[in-house]
Parts: structure tokens; C-alpha cells; sequence
């Protein structure tokens, strides 16, 4: 809504870093294709892993944690939540919304009723009231002090104001289309008004990052489908928050200024098809790709690792594959067990025979 009012959007004032951005995520956008038809298995594996990290992440920085052997129980074997475990019913929650936007994007009008409906499906497994509903009392944005007070970063649009404020948005946002603003950049501005609505009372951060994936999908972005855009989120939280108060302060008189929040969104969708062209650019289809895709996911592991945490970071890969692989590694002295049986550990042998393979792709955490 405010974000698209004309004295805004004219107001905008794009740096050369945020042209860059922009040019850079489209070059990104440009290779999608290129890396879909070299190594669709790769590729796949790559799915696996950010639908893992993308539902972990983004509930984490809700403050809902679980062991990661139970999220790779309800996200990987789609398994369902166990009825007294409400942070499970949320992870469960936000992995069908995920999946549903991933296979269903296309077909999905983007209307305000869209909305309440995927906030509904966020909270199925949690059985609260205001699921799929607009806010029925006023919310604030807040946060703690260091010395234990609470301070108000934000005033929300009030309750009775919310469903009228949720048209004027989307009815803003579809007319600005048709303007000469970049889609990307219209795209940011829409996640930053839905935040300064605030229009649910729970489920606003996890919902305007569900929301932030299908408009990349409209904009035929595919990135998220790939690398989690949550993590990336999560590993830069401070700047997220960060840059969101400031691009909200004046927002109710549409005094703001937005670009320290666009110029964030877009840094992460453009991280997001760095690490993306790194990960599919740097493998192979074909005889050897799985034994690269092993090698690749133990150079990604920090510090000691079980068997199990690698077979994460590749699930396409049988074990009795894997295990090959971290033998071949430990014989060609690039790696070396830190115990035995059931509970052995592994870790990579700095300066060991071939360590530069290490070097090919960054961390990923």
C-alpha cells in the first residue's frame, strides 16, 4: 500500500549497487535453465536440501527449534506431527505451504484470499483460532532491551483497518506492474508493506517469506526452489531486522525510505543464485556425479561429522555409496575418523593429499 503510492515509487532512489543487484540476479535468472537440464538428480538433491533448510531456518527465527533428526522426520519423510508437539505441528505447517507453492505456483491467483488461505494451511496441525483469519486486536513489533524492557520498533496498521489495508496492497501492487519499476524491486516492496500491516496475530515473518518464494516463482525466479533464501536470511538476521526498521520508519505517512530494505532483499536473492551457480555449476552429470556430490558435501561440513550428517547434505546418494566415497577420501588421506563403530566421527585433513579439492565451493553451514 504505501510503498506504491506515487510520491514513493517516483521517490526511489536506485544506487549503482542496487542496478548491479538487479542486473546480477537477472544474469542469475538467465542460467536457470542451463543448470535444469545438466543434472536434474543434482538438482533434485539440491530440492531435497533447501526445503530442509528453508522450513528449519524460517521457523528458527520464529524461536521454533527441533533436533534436526525430527525435522528430517517431517520434511524429508513427510511424516506427520505427533498431535502434543506444537513445534512440530508448525514445521509440519510450513512444509506443506512450502511444497504447495513449489508444485502449485502457477496456478495460484495472488489475492488477498490467497493469503488467508495459506496462512490457514501454516497453521493446520496447530488448531489456533485466528488460523486463516485477519488479526482481531492490535499487534505491535517489538523488541528486548538489554536490560529486560520491552521497546516498540513498529505500530502495525490497527486490526479494524487490516482487511481494507491487505485490498489497497494488492490492488497497489498489481497496478504498479504496469509501471517501469523493476518486478524484483516491486516484489520487495510488497514483502515490506505486508510486514508494516502486520496482518495476522502469529505467523507474519514465516508468511511474508512463504510469500516472498511464490511472487520470485510469478517473476520466474526459480531460485528458492534450489537454495534456501530463509537461511540466507537467518545466517544475516541483524541486517534483516535491521533494515526492515529503517525502511519502516515514516511508513504511515509514506515518508519512508524503502531502499535499505530492497537493497537487502535483493543482496539475498542474489547470494541465493550465487550459491546456486556454485553448487550445480561445479558438478557434473553423468559417470562420477554422485562420487562428486559426496566429495563436494564434505567440503561444505564444518568442523566433525557424523555419516548420517553427510547423507543429509546428499540425500540422492545411497549409503553404501556414500560410505564408499568417505573411504575412498580416508585412503587418499583427505579425511580422517575420530572414532569407530556406530559412533564414528570424520573430519577433513588440513594440507592432506588433494585438499584442494576443498577449495571448489564456499560453506554452506
Amino acid at each position: 500500500m504505501n510503498s506504491f503510492l506515487p510520491q514513493v515509487l517516483e521517490g526511489l532512489r536506485l544506487t549503482h549497487d542496487v542496478v548491479a543487484l538487479v542486473r546480477a540476479i537477472g544474469e542469475g535468472k538467465g542460467k536457470q535453465d542451463l543448470f535444469k537440464e545438466r543434472a536434474p538428480e543434482i538438482l533434485e538433491n539440491l530440492r531435497q536440501v533447501a526445503i530442509i533448510e528453508s522450513t528449519e531456518s524460517s521457523n528458527r527465527l520464529e524461536g521454533i527449534t527441533l533436533p534436526r533428526t525430527a525435522i528430517e522426520r517431517l520434511v524429508r519423510r513427510n511424516e506427520p506431527p505427533r498431535a502434543e508437539n506444537r513445534s512440530e505441528g508448525e514445521i509440519a505447517g510450513y512444509r506443506n505451504v512450502l511444497n504447495l507453492i513449489h508444485e502449485q505456483h502457477e496456478h495460484m491467483d495472488f489475492t488477498p484470499n490467497l493469503v488467508l488461505q495459506l496462512h490457514r494451511d501454516l497453521f493446520t496441525f496447530t488448531g489456533i483460532g485466528t488460523a486463516g483469519r485477519w488479526k482481531p486486536s492490535d499487534n505491535l513489533i517489538t523488541e528486548r532491551a538489554p536490560d529486560g524492557t520491552t521497546v516498540v520498533r513498529f505500530t502495525p496498521v490497527p486490526a479494524w483497518r487490516t482487511p481494507a489495508a491487505m485490498d489497497e496492497l494488492h490492488a497497489r501492487f498489481a497496478q504498479a506492474g504496469e509501471s517501469e519499476v523493476d518486478g524484483l524491486i516491486l516484489l520487495a516492496l510488497y514483502v515490506l508493506d505486508f510486514l508494516c500491516v502486520h496482518p495476522f496475530a502469529d505467523g507474519n515473518g514465516r508468511m511474508a517469506r512463504l510469500l516472498t518464494v511464490l511472487l520470485l516463482y510469478r517473476e520466474d525466479y526459480e531460485v528458492a526452489r534450489y537454495i534456501s533464501l530463509e537461511r540466507l536470511i537467518e545466517r544475516t538476521k541483524a541486517s534483516y531486522y535491521e533494515t526492515l526498521h529503517r525502511a519502516s520508519q515514516g511508513w504511515h505517512e509514506a515518508a519512508h525510505d524503502p531502499m535499505p530494505w530492497v537493497a537487502y532483499f535483493l543482496g539475498v536473492v542474489k547470494a541465493a543464485y550465487d550459491e546456486f551457480a556454485r553448487d550445480a555449476g561445479s558438478l557434473r552429470d553423468g559417470r562420477g556425479a554422485k562420487t562428486e556430490l559426496v566429495r563436494q558435501a564434505i567440503d561444505q561440513m564444518l568442523g566433525d561429522f557424523s555419516i548420517s550428517e553427510l547423507h543429509q547434505r546428499c540425500p540422492s546418494v545411497g549409503w553404501d555409496m556414500l560410505r564408499h566415497v568417505v573411504r575412498q577420501e580416508r585412503d587418499a588421506g583427505r579425511l580422517e575418523a575420530t572414532g569407530r563403530g556406530r559412533g564414528a566421527r570424520w573430519r577433513r585433513v588440513a594440507g592432506g593429499a588433494g585438499d584442494g579439492n576443498a577449495g571448489k565451493t564456499g560453506e554452506r553451514g
